[in-house]
């Protein structure tokens, strides 16, 4: 299975906030005090669970507030490429919900899940990129 390289996302500009925004957020400051009702150093709850797909590998869910993200992983034994019979290969696939978030409207989804599944790849292979193959684990 080939591997698709992406091109990075462009820079996200920073939005300059109105004066009114500036007061709202001093005042939340001042007031020790966050617009979902939290104080500033209040966390929202966390979970973890295991186990939650039976089909995988092993699997978690987490959940911080009204996040959740489910992640899973299935191995597969295969046969060693003709030109790396003593490497191993790792392959990543990240799916956003394009209706999590406002940013995955549209296309934004698959662009993230593009650049997380880059990341992991990273740091999964230890700085490299290309073809996902591991050295020897004997």
């Amino acid at each position: 299975m080939p591997h698709a390289r992406y091109a990075p996302a462009a820079p996200r500009t920073m939005v300059g906030l109105s004066e009114g925004e500036k007061h709202f957020i001093r005042g939340g400051i001042a007031q020790d005090l966050r617009t979902d009702g939290r104080r500033r150093l209040q966390f929202r709850a966390i979970s973890v669970e295991t186990g939650v797909i039976p089909q995988a590998n092993g699997s978690a869910r987490v959940r911080l507030g009204a996040t959740e993200v489910i992640a899973t992983v299935k191995a597969e034994l295969g046969k060693p490429s003709i030109l790396h019979p003593d490497k191993g290969k790792v392959s990543i696939f990240v799916d956003c919900s394009p209706t999590a978030a406002p940013m995955f409207e549209g296309r934004g989804s698959e662009e993230f899940s593009a650049e997380l599944c880059v990341a992991l790849q990273r740091c999964l292979l230890g700085g490299k990129s290309g073809a996902g193959l591991l050295g020897s684990l004997h």
